[in-house]
């Protein structure tokens, strides 16, 4: 019989400073249109009505709009990456630290058909996810862009001599937040800590459970949580850390919540066991 040898969270170094980097590099990408507003605002803020003044207003959008490009081709590249190699690499790299902690040999992985199945809708469903935001953040920007040289040619006609209105402007667009369902507005780098979190370990908890099925022939998993969470979400009053698991249920909810710590100890162990069911403590 197989015994466990981590009941910890475990070693999770490698997952998480893939996650750091990755939320690092699409911060910086997204910085490119904070930046490019910015500057957009500040040139605009000195337009007056005279000669040349519309030629200034359109140069300064058109180097705007540049920017908003070359935003949407690096954020595109990240998003290509994340999915064709880091998500991937968090499926496959779940799966060894899965054989590790129930004392088997890593060398039982393999990029069978089955997990090569199994990782393309996770790689696809959450590339779809990442464009929405991107393709949403380079709309947001167009709409700045088309407001604020609104308002430049206002005082260019002569129309407002007072100047543009920059902090309402960067107020009514701000392109610096992402924008929930809920309306609510999060910085860019809580937003993106938070979604390649989930994605990255919803990959590596998959990427275990699956191995824990079809290579170790597994039928219950232990579940390693923070201390109050509860299985299906975070308020559920069935805490799951330290919990014996079906691979089924398991696999409903490998996760349990965004920020969630969960991750998931195969127990063939138990296989023959008759007297435990889902959700019996360990």
């Amino acid at each position: 019989m197989t015994t466990p040898v981590q009941q910890g969270h475990g070693s999770r170094e490698e997952l998480l400073t893939l996650i750091a980097l990755s939320v690092a590099r699409l911060t910086r990408d997204w910085g490119r249109l904070i930046t490019a507003q910015d500057q957009l605002l500040r040139t605009l803020e000195r337009i007056r009505p005279g000669i040349g003044s519309t030629t200034r207003v359109r140069t300064a959008v058109s180097e705007f709009n540049r920017q908003v490009a070359q935003f949407e081709r690096d954020a595109r590249a990240f998003a290509e990456r994340w999915a064709a190699t880091d998500l991937p690499t968090a499926y496959r790299d779940g799966a060894l630290q899965a054989l590790r902690r129930a004392n088997r040999d890593v060398t039982l992985f393999r990029w069978t058909v089955d997990h090569q199945a199994a990782i393309t809708p996770i790689t696809a469903t959450f590339y779809v996810d990442l464009m929405r935001r991107v393709q949403e953040a380079v709309r947001r920007a167009q709409a700045f862009a088309r407001t604020a040289q609104d308002a430049a040619r206002e005082v260019t006609r002569g129309r407002n001599h007072e100047g543009i209105d920059s902090a309402r402007l960067a107020t009514d667009h701000p392109l610096a937040t992402v924008i929930y369902a809920d309306q609510s507005r999060h910085p860019v780098e809580s937003w993106a800590c938070s979604a390649l979190s989930w994605q990255g370990v919803v990959a590596a908890n998959s990427g275990a459970i699956n191995t824990a099925r079809w290579e170790l022939d597994a039928q219950w998993m232990q579940c390693v949580d923070g201390p109050e969470c509860g299985f299906t979400n975070h308020a559920d009053t069935d805490h799951a850390d330290g919990t014996i698991r079906s691979i089924d249920d398991a696999d409903t909810y490998p996760l349990a919540h965004h920020g969630c710590v969960r991750s998931w100890i195969p127990r063939p162990d138990l296989n023959n066991r008759t007297d435990i069911e889902s959700g019996d403590t360990a």
